[in-house]
């Protein structure tokens, strides 16, 4: 746990005062091949910045895109003023269309067939709900062609900014007064125009010396445990961060327990995220068991999960002898497979029915014992 000295630290930042860092690097983790944009990005935050421990999250405050802010005044007849842009990129979220915005251009657009199609949109909600679906706002305006606003109203029509959470992917004594980050950059293109995600964008988009706002979002559960004890890690794509840190933290001070790491993403030619770092410390003894799942090497896609379960046996001896367990990565699907598998393992190796090993996950170890521990999004 962080002493007092870094609490006061840590809280002099917040998203409302976040703290200006630089950028130190910014590269690419998948390999030529690869149909994914995976980033490590480095931040200085010295020793004035916020300091954080290992489980903690990192706020990141992105700006929207210089080019997508330009087009968006362009379509309303607004390019040329600087004041307004800055506004604009600093604090409104223009990547997503927004239902409160699409109903303002059905209702103020001049008359044209764009606009009659938005008035039949929002006449009806599963309608609005689809169209926000994959558009931004400057989709918006090219149905309501012509649309013109007063640039006071404009901040009020859109969403404001706000900020992201990524799981620190460094120990704080690794390399001290710097922070790292495992980015996924969304991207996409949906009626003709490319597109990517506010932040990860953001971010992907930053290059050393450049500055950006950061403050320590502190963790209330995902913690280490007692250095003697074994922790087992799943964590596939970018969820490998805070398990990299972890790692990192043990090797530093020499911790004895066990880790075990089960890692996954597409291809491992392309998409063996810190690839180098994980095979040498599973050689040096470091990470004891490393397993690992590439979806698309194989006809039959093979995930995390299904190594879990190929392993069960093994994995049931180390819950037994008092191992934690961590998951770190998305909650909509990936999340939800690992605890059908875990509970498939719990019943068939620990003898229990489906509603004892239910129990004993959600209750014995996650709440009584707090060795079933989530950093999910």
């Amino acid at each position: 746990m962080p002493d007092l000295a870094t609490l006061k630290v840590t809280s002099l930042y917040n998203r409302n005062n976040p703290y200006s860092a630089k950028i130190r690097e910014n590269r690419l983790l998948n390999t030529k091949g690869s149909a994914k944009d995976t980033r490590h990005i480095v931040i200085e935050l010295g020793s004035a910045g916020p300091t954080y421990v290992c489980g903690d999250s990192l706020g990141v405050l992105p700006r929207s895109p210089a080019p997508l802010v330009d087009l968006f005044l362009t379509k309303l007849g607004l390019s040329g003023d600087a004041a307004l842009a800055e506004t604009i990129a600093s604090s409104t979220a223009i990547n997503r269309a927004s239902k409160r915005f699409v109903r303002m251009a059905a209702a103020k657009a001049p008359a044209s067939p764009g606009r009659d199609r938005l008035q039949a949109v929002c006449a009806e909600e599963t309608k609005l709900d689809a169209y926000v679906a994959d558009r931004d706002t400057v989709d918006v305006l090219t149905d309501a062609k012509g649309l013109r606003l007063d640039p006071a109203e404009l901040p009020a029509l859109l969403p404001k900014i706000a900020p992201r959470l990524y799981s620190i992917a460094s120990s704080p004594d690794y390399r001290p007064g710097e922070v790292h980050l495992t980015v996924a950059v969304v991207k996409y293109t949906t009626h003709g125009r490319p597109k990517q995600g506010l932040a990860s964008g953001y971010l992907a988009d930053l290059h050393p010396s450049d500055s950006v706002p950061v403050y320590v979002q502190p963790t209330r559960h995902f913690h280490l445990p007692a250095p003697d004890r074994d922790m087992i890690m799943v964590g596939p794509g970018t969820g490998i961060a805070p398990f990299r840190a972890f790692l990192q933290h043990r090797h530093h001070y020499g911790h004895p327990g066990r880790n075990w790491l089960f890692f996954g993403d597409q291809h491992a030619a392309y998409d063996f995220l810190y690839e180098k770092e994980l095979t040498e410390a599973h050689k040096a003894g470091l990470l004891h068991k490393l397993s690992t799942a590439f979806s698309r090497d194989q006809t039959e896609k093979i995930y995390v999960q299904h190594r879990m379960l190929e392993e069960g046996a093994e994995l049931w001896r180390w819950l037994e002898s008092g191992a934690y367990f961590y998951v770190c990565g998305n909650a909509h699907r990936m999340d939800k497979d690992v605890h059908a598998a875990l509970l498939e393992i719990v019943a068939k190796h620990g003898g229990r029915t489906p509603e004892q090993a239910e129990e004993y996950l959600s209750v014995t170890l996650a709440k009584t014992e707090q060795r079933y521990l989530k950093d999910v999004y």
